[in-house]
């Protein structure tokens, strides 16, 4: 008595069939689909060719094929119970697939052949018995043929149609997975990669496969995948480790992120006779352009030490001299002022402050770059309340203060208290919103 580990087995001897000739392509199958999983009854054949393998244990009853070994138009997925596949149908094998008697399906994006079971009283594709595999699914008599994965970037792979082979070049894992495994043990896990520009796109792992516990490399390069976008996600899934060759140095990291004491806040405005017309103006005094990727304006709510609301200014780039405008309502600033702001707040946001609030500009690092006011402290009555009125920054300021100084500042209100104006401001006369005064 011995064991064997039937992965070892040698490819059995299989007939191969030379008579079926294809009379669509799968293109058109898949364009026939109507939106609802459907029996075949035409006397379709179509011809595919193999580009997944069991071997590993990252596919499971599953042949993923393509209609070309290159440039592929079409993939598909057919779910069958045949364990070991890849002894009968192995990579760059040419199939005919008889579909008479199989059903279409589309499952999260991602067409299907198989038989039918019911879920919920939704007819949903299923594995075609293993009795019934060899009457669907004929094998060629050609050797198999070198499939040649289509080179593209992160960014285009949705341009590709799914199920098909792809190659992707200077990828490597994001460095929060290092010392991670493929996948974690008995789950589907999605591990992030991402290319020298830091686009991602994700890895999905069988928690059964052979290479689970394996630890992902560490270095950059190219990575061979079936390129699954499921449930409208763009993922790639590997036969083995053998499809990453990732032992470059890794990419050089990309700096997104940076500060500058140039970036001031100008001014703030809380018009006595519209308060939908508030606003906070910012404006760059720098030389070179500045990204405000990880930037944030945070609002301190009268004299509360917790931040009440934030706004992101991730999306903008300023240049030298450059305002940015971020309305509390951005079609009432366009109404009285005569120009549409750069940004919206919303209600209670930093640019919606009645002139007790403090606000701070935070840069990427959570330094605090400037500041209005005092953080803990109530506005009413100090030097620096703009109730009903207006605070702007001396033009001779071009350098932000992490520490409030009312001497940069003047300020009208409705009080007058320490050192301010009382002097309720009018909107639009009294304000310059994009100029400095």
């Amino acid at each position: 008595m011995g064991c064997l580990r039937q992965d070892d087995l040698s490819a059995p001897e299989q007939d191969c069939d030379a008579e079926l000739s294809p009379n669509i392509t799968l293109l058109e199958v898949l364009d026939s689909f109507d939106g609802s999983t459907r029996e075949i009854r035409n006397e379709w054949v179509v011809e595919a060719y193999v580009i997944s393998s069991d071997k590993s244990g990252n596919f499971y009853n599953t042949l993923h094929l393509q209609d070309r070994p290159a440039v592929p138009q079409a993939g598909v997925q057919v779910e069958l119970e045949m364990r070991n596949s890849h002894l009968f149908f192995p990579l760059g094998q040419k199939v005919l697939l008889n579909l008479k008697g199989l059903y279409l399906g589309r499952s999260k994006g991602i067409f299907k052949l198989g038989h039918v079971y019911t879920s919920f009283g939704n007819l949903q594709v299923g594995r075609i018995p293993k009795h019934a595999v060899a009457d669907h699914v004929y094998k060629v008599c050609e050797p198999p043929q070198a499939l040649v994965p289509k080179i593209l970037s992160v960014s285009d792979l949705t341009s590709q149609p799914a199920n098909t082979l792809v190659g992707l070049k200077n990828m490597e894992f994001t460095r929060e997975l290092k010392d991670s495994t493929y996948a974690r043990a008995e789950e589907e896990t999605v591990r992030t990669m991402q290319d020298c520009d830091d686009r991602e796109i994700g890895l999905l792992s069988s928690g059964y496969s052979d290479f689970q516990t394996e630890t992902l490399p560490s270095g950059k390069g190219a990575i061979t995948a079936i390129y699954y976008p499921e449930g409208g996600q763009a993922m790639l899934m590997v036969r083995s480790p053998e499809d990453l060759d990732l032992k470059g140095d890794r990419c050089e990291e990309l700096i997104t992120e940076f500060t500058s004491s140039s970036l001031i806040i100008s001014e703030l405005a809380d018009p006595d006779n519209n308060s939908a017309a508030r606003y906070v103006e910012l404006y760059y005094a720098g030389s070179e352009p500045l990204s405000l990727n990880g930037w944030r304006l945070d609002r301190y709510t009268n004299d509360n030490t917790e931040r009440g609301s934030t706004l992101d200014l991730s999306a903008f780039t300023l240049n030298p001299g450059q305002f940015l405008l971020i309305a509390s309502d951005a079609v009432v600033f366009q109404q009285t002022y005569g120009f549409a702001p750069d940004m919206e707040g919303g209600t209670n946001s930093p640019a919606d402050s009645n002139g007790d609030d403090n606000l701070v500009l935070v840069d990427p690092f959570g330094t605090v770059i400037d500041i209005f006011g005092v953080v803990g402290e109530d506005g009413s009555g100090t030097n620096h309340e703009f109730e009903d009125g207006r605070a702007y920054r001396k033009a001779g300021i071009q350098l932000a203060n992490p520490v409030f100084d009312p001497s940069e500042w003047e300020i009208f209100n409705d009080t007058g208290a320490s050192g301010t104006t009382n002097q309720p401001q009018q909107a639009p006369g009294d304000f310059s919103p994009g100029a400095r005064d």
